[in-house]
């Protein structure tokens, strides 16, 4: 990976960046629900040791109207104006995001192939003034996810594609049965569907040291019921998920509106890029900057030996 570093601008501050520029918090979180500025008042003890009990426990949590209510129209108007501008790409993928052919043996979950439709809005078309931008840049809501998570911090991407965007699922596609590369994802519904589009998931499905390949199977094939959950998720309200054990879906989002939402994308380390194959695969295009972050790229350290 790239060491490359995200800096604030020249003549920022450091309150200017804990404030995500020049919108007041107060602007876009309901703080009477999460004062994010006063991390140490009960009232965020108790929200940060909920999150982080659901999160060890369940592998997802969701903060219910962290943007204040009044506020969801607003949100759903200016993420559904960015929507035509996602790149769209239909793919043929499994559940652990590795090639179709690889070589497994024949009643491997990883052989189940199905296609996923993927529409996303890159970082660059979305407005620093966006009531999602706001969030993505403000520094006490990352240290707030970061405490959540039990981190001792997280980065802005520096990926200037990928750190923040917009996911489009249109009426008759899904995005398929999967598990996340990284261990944590952080994301808010900004428009619900007329019918479908219903976040599923498998909590703790497998672990660092076992695949439970059975269990894995049983879902894909749809004789797992037992094992999902479902969330009913509304605009504003912000989900901290742990991806990467918990095999996860959005189901076919059925009727005439899209599904959105909004994937604010962090990184334990400083100067994370992506690859320009994925990049161009999630866009349709690469920067110099992926150019040149795949050049120096160093062999990334696993935190454990699972398939994908």
């Amino acid at each position: 990976m790239s060491t490359l570093e995200a800096r604030p601008a020249a003549g920022s501050t450091p309150d200017a960046a804990r404030g995500g520029g020049s919108a007041p918090l107060e602007q876009v979180v309901d703080t009477a629900r999460y004062p994010l500025s006063s991390p140490e008042s009960d009232t965020m003890r108790s929200v940060i040791d909920r999150a982080g009990r659901e999160l060890r426990t369940q592998g997802c949590t969701v903060l219910r109207d962290f943007v204040r209510p009044e506020l969801r129209e607003h949100l759903r108007r200016e993420c559904a104006a960015l929507a035509p501008q996602a790149h769209y790409d239909v793919e043929t993928v499994n559940a652990y995001n590795i090639a179709v052919d690889s070589r497994l043996a024949e009643d491997h979950p990883g052989r189940i192939a199905v296609d996923r439709g993927n529409a996303f809005v890159a970082r660059d078309r979305i407005p620093g003034e966006a009531l999602i931008s706001r969030l993505y840049t403000n520094e006490w809501f990352r240290e707030f996810v970061a405490r959540c998570f039990e981190l001792p911090r997280l980065h802005e991407l520096a990926d200037p594609l990928s750190g923040l965007v917009l996911n489009v699922v249109r009426p008759g596609m899904e995005h398929p049965w999967h598990f996340d590369t990284n261990e944590f994802t952080v994301s808010m519904l900004t428009q619900e569907p007329e019918s479908g589009g219903v976040f599923e998931y498998c909590p703790n499905i497998r672990t660092v040291e076992q695949e439970n390949l059975d269990d894995v199977r049983d879902v894909l094939t749809g004789r797992g019921e037992s094992l999902v959950r479902r969330l009913t998720l509304r605009p504003g309200d912000l989900q901290l998920f742990k991806g990467r054990y918990s095999l996860h879906r959005v189901s076919p989002v059925e009727g005439a509106a899209d599904r959105h939402s909004a994937i604010f994308a962090y990184s334990e380390r400083p100067g994370v890029i992506g690859s320009p194959a994925r990049t161009r695969q999630l866009f349709g295009r690469v920067l110099p900057e992926h150019l040149a972050a795949e050049e120096g790229r160093a062999r990334a350290v696993r935190v454990d030996q699972l398939l994908d």
